[in-house]
């Protein structure tokens, strides 16, 4: 039995599997310092990110999106999650900058919230592109209490 081990074995220093070396290495010292680099324009390059929910988001106009994103942020506002209703109406107002009903609920997430410049603002936002609403007057009157 031990000599058909051996003789299995035997083939495989035939090939040279047996003698097999390393890469040989590059040289170290003066080749090295002689090799070009690449040429950058100075700025760092930072290569684009394979995820891509962790990408930077592009808005451009999207009213499907902005209406979605309201629906969602109206549900968390039932929710009395009002950080993630804040987001959500953000979010609406990013894809579509004329949507006024975003802009509303925003403003009233900012009060609930507490934080009256940001729902100045957005109640500004508001009556800038609704401003034949029904409710403008209460808007306006909502804007003087907060200053």
């Amino acid at each position: 039995m031990p000599a058909l081990v051996v003789a299995g074995m035997m083939p495989l220093g035939l090939y040279g599997f047996q003698n097999q070396q390393p890469p040989p290495k590059e040289p170290q010292g003066e080749l090295q310092k002689q090799r070009p680099k690449p040429a950058t324009s100075g700025k760092q390059e930072i290569p684009p990110e394979e995820d891509k929910s962790l990408g930077v988001e592009e808005y451009s106009f999207n009213p499907l999106q902005a209406q979605k994103d309201l629906q969602v942020g109206l549900y968390h506002l039932k929710q009395h999650k009002y950080r993630a209703a804040e987001f959500r109406f953000r979010e609406a107002t990013k894809w579509n900058d004329g949507y006024g009903e975003a802009w509303l609920h925003l403003g009233e997430v900012e009060e609930k919230l507490k934080d009256p410049q940001a729902a100045k603002e957005a109640y500004t936002k508001y009556l800038e592109v609704a401003s034949d609403a029904k409710n403008a007057a209460e808007i306006r009157k909502k804007i003087e209490k907060l200053k």
